[in-house]
């Protein structure tokens, strides 16, 4: 990349959004013309930025866009984001009147915060939209059937206040193919649902696929899918990736990006970093990296993980600290200081990936991508 975006900055992320760009027609390949496709961008995006993210994907053409908390939906309003938005998570009585006033759609997803809502547009004198979220297996967020009725029956009796515009539901095994079981005994749940809302005259949008159940499981697309991961160019599960690997390609977009700063030349025995953890087994060549766990590198990582110098595999050695790390450089010769460093993703014909990352920290990568650092920099290219 242009090394003037990257000048003056120890670590940064890269986001290629060519990547994304294909990542997008590929889901868009996958659903009818009449399926409407949306970004997940919660979390700061999967650690990709907010904003940016958003924007990107309001350009490829993304008919929706979901995130957490009202706090995401409202940062995303005031820079000029006019797409349809969903939170999928709560959101506090004291905030519903912002929704609103931002055009912002609302999960609603228990009869407390089913009755909140209607007092908050009656107070205002103006309707929310709602999307009524069902539990139908993962027993999380959502109204059980035996709310069905009463349900039904405060949604008609309010209309002037609530606008039911979606209803939706969420699946706890869709990400594996062999537990296609469970995803029909919550669709045939979920239809029980959608028949109810139609038989009464409602048309809320219908959607209960994220990223998995829409590679997988065609009958679940409905009017709209909700894809997370898959944008971001990963698989939700080892298990589709495996099933899948051979006839769809997903490009990760993300590059984690930092630089040497010192390298030194220690002696066989010397002991490295906090609490002398590790003792260099050889005389070795170190390159010591700005960056710790505070940017999001985890210290699990530490005498394990490794990253990528001159295109070649360099080990961390000693323990993770808060703002460096210690990578062995002793067979890369031609390592110097200001090198760039990957620490995720590829150089030359290396590459550490997600997955891998994940692995080595006994975690998933969801939560490598999400724990990093918000205040490092993302550059889209």
């Amino acid at each position: 990349m242009n090394k003037k975006k990257s000048e003056g900055l120890r670590t940064w992320i890269e986001i290629d959004t060519k990547a994304l760009k294909h990542n997008f027609q590929i889901f868009r390949t996958l659903i009818s013309k009449a399926t409407m496709l949306g970004a997940v961008v919660k979390s700061n995006a999967y650690g990709h930025d907010l904003l940016q993210f958003t924007r990107a994907a309001e350009e490829l053409g993304i008919d929706w866009i979901m995130v957490d908390s009202i706090v995401e939906a409202l940062a995303l309003r005031v820079k000029g984001i006019h797409k349809p938005i969903l939170v999928l998570g709560y959101t506090l009585p004291s905030r519903m009147n912002e929704a609103i006033q931002h055009n912002i759609s609302l999960t609603i997803s228990g009869l407390e915060n089913l009755k909140t809502a209607i007092n908050v547009a009656k107070k205002y004198k103006r309707q929310i939209k709602a999307h009524i979220k069902t539990d139908t297996g993962l027993s999380r967020q959502g109204f059980l059937p035996k709310d069905q009725q009463r349900i039904e029956s405060i949604l008609k009796h309010n209309s002037r206040w609530i606008k039911t515009e979606g209803l939706y539901t969420h699946f706890s095994a869709a990400q594996n193919p062999t537990h296609s079981k469970s995803t029909d005994k919550q669709l045939k749940i979920f239809q029980t649902w959608i028949d109810l809302f139609r038989k009464n005259g409602q048309k809320p949008v219908i959607h209960a696929a994220a990223t998995a159940a829409t590679l997988i499981f065609e009958k679940t697309h409905f009017d709209l899918v909700r894809i997370g991961i898959g944008l971001y160019g990963l698989w939700p599960s080892i298990e589709i990736k495996k099933n899948l690997d051979n006839k769809i390609i997903l490009k990760p977009v993300l590059t984690w990006k930092t630089i040497i700063n010192e390298i030194k030349s220690l002696p066989k025995s010397t002991m490295i970093g906090y609490d002398a953890t590790e003792s260099l087994f050889k005389n070795s060549r170190l390159a010591v990296c700005p960056i710790g766990y505070w940017h999001g590198y985890s210290r699990r990582l530490s005498s394990i993980g490794y990253v990528l110098v001159k295109g070649q595999k360099a080990k961390v050695v000693g323990r993770v600290s808060m703002d460096m790390i210690v990578v062995d450089v002793s067979s890369i010769q031609m390592a110097k200081e200001g090198d760039e460093v990957v620490l995720l993703g590829k150089q030359g014909q290396e590459e550490i990936t997600a997955y891998e990352m994940a692995a080595l920290d006994d975690t998933s990568w969801y939560e490598t991508l999400t724990r990093l650092n918000p205040l490092i920099k993302r550059l889209y290219i």
